[in-house]
């Protein structure tokens, strides 16, 4: 019998990454990887949009698959989540979790309720792997393998530029460089990144805010209460990240812990996406094992796939809008700051005059400026958002000052370097010494986490 040509064949015929009953549950590699996400842009071709954000050191494409309603662009009032695999290259199980979450999406959408409200107020990006060469030359070993670092050999969560410690002489690796333009390409709001080697959800800071409060060893951040609950909404949606016994040592307390208690870390990603980028990223522990045997695998990924839906639904906490002159144009660059929240580097809009402030239910108080504008003040009362897959929506009308002003000419990001590096004057540094020593030995034992 003459069996019919179709794309599903040629892609078997061709070593495809699936079963009949989907995607298989082991690790493949990058050119499998790369196969697959070609083949789900072509056959979700309204739904997804695929690009390389970069290459690695050793010239493998950085792929991202963007999932919505819309992939292929921005919309306002849709907010931008991510995303981030593999980062350490022998750290797999999140690299597979997120393939599988790809056809999860894809296949869930428009027939699984939840997926389809998901993508339709949500633009989604996943970068399975951003460390292919060190998967590549990682070896399958529990907690020893090989593979972590770059080609380059060096650990590209310790590559950042970091919110407490000068480093403008860094040299960034190239899937650093690659995913900090990625950022400044994308007005994201929430995002994680998924690791190996424990099971916990870590939340900022990972370095010492030497000019804020520290409680205990922790490193608190202005936005600590929905770093918790961020953690948390994964830790208890996963199967037994919330149990304190998971690996090989006395667990984390609802399975979440702040990143500097834990241990120190600078150049870390996460810190950067929050002080720099006004994106809130968590950091996931997904298995005790780096390189988990793959018969662990339908397991994992049963624990983990509503933790993952849970976590995406948070990017529609709190407040959300535009600021807009007098003449409704959008004001690029205006400051929207919380009373009570100074952030590092000040919340700031984007190109569309858009703002994103993930929030607690509560009453909070904003004050809106710009060069230029008068100042505006006003109390919000903030409900609960992500039930209703959208935060709530408030637009800022700014009149012009009578005093007058130029245009914010501005570079964001250099703006805040100042207040970055001197947070609250000179005793930031007189802060973190005493705490230093005691995590010393710590931070070594800890340093291939």
């Amino acid at each position: 019998m003459m069996v019919p040509f179709t794309p599903c064949l040629c892609l078997w015929l061709g070593a495809w990454v699936s079963t009949a009953s989907g995607l298989d549950f082991r690790y493949h590699n990058t050119v499998e990887v790369e196969r697959y996400l070609k083949a789900v842009n072509r056959n979700y071709s309204s739904l997804t949009h695929l690009h390389s954000i970069g290459k690695s050191v050793e010239g493998r494409d950085l792929w991202v698959l963007v999932l919505g309603e819309r992939p292929t662009e921005h919309r306002i009032g849709i907010p931008e989540f991510k995303y981030v695999g593999n980062m350490h290259g022998n750290e797999v199980v999140g690299r597979v979790m997120l393939l599988h979450l790809i056809e999860l999406l894809t296949q869930g959408y428009l027939s699984d309720p939840l997926i389809t409200r998901i993508l339709n107020s949500t633009r989604v990006h996943v970068l399975p792997s951003m460390n292919p060469d060190g998967f590549e030359a990682s070896t399958r070993n529990c907690v020893y393998s090989d593979g972590r670092f770059n080609k380059h050999g060096v650990d590209l969560n310790r590559n950042f530029p970091d919110a407490f410690e000068r480093d403008e002489e860094e040299q960034r690796e190239a899937e650093v460089r690659a995913v900090m333009d990625w950022l400044d390409s994308e007005p994201f709001v929430l995002s994680a990144n998924l690791h190996g080697g424990a099971v916990v959800a870590s939340y900022p800071y990972d370095n010492s805010n030497g000019g804020g409060e520290l409680q205990g060893s922790s490193s608190v951040s202005p936005d600590n209460d929905v770093f918790v609950h961020l953690a948390k909404t994964y830790s208890f949606s996963h199967t037994s990240m919330q149990k304190e016994n998971n690996c090989y040592e006395k667990g984390f307390k609802d399975g979440i812990t702040n990143g500097f208690y834990w241990y120190p870390l600078a150049g870390g990603m996460q810190d950067y996406n929050y002080v720099w980028r006004q994106c809130l990223e968590i950091t996931l522990e997904l298995s005790c094992c780096k390189y988990p045997p793959e018969t662990d695998l339908p397991g994992m990924w049963e624990a983990n796939k509503p933790a993952l839906l849970a976590y995406m639904q948070q990017v529609h906490l709190g407040v959300k809008g535009q600021v807009l002159d007098s003449a409704g144009a959008p004001v690029q660059n205006a400051l929207v700051e919380v009373e009570g929240r100074r952030n590092l580097c000040p919340f700031r809009t984007d190109r569309n005059g858009e703002y994103y402030r993930l929030l607690l239910p509560g009453d909070y108080t904003f004050k809106v400026t710009a060069p230029g504008q008068e100042s505006v003040t006003k109390t919000l009362s903030v409900p609960y958002g992500p039930d209703s897959f959208s935060a709530l929506t408030h637009d800022f009308v700014l009149q012009r000052s009578s005093i007058g002003g130029g245009p914010d000419t501005t570079d964001p990001t250099e703006s805040c370097t100042a207040r970055v590096w001197n947070p609250a004057g000179s005793h930031g540094a007189a802060l973190l010494a005493p705490r230093l020593a005691p995590l010393l030995v710590l931070t070594l034992c800890r340093l291939l986490l």
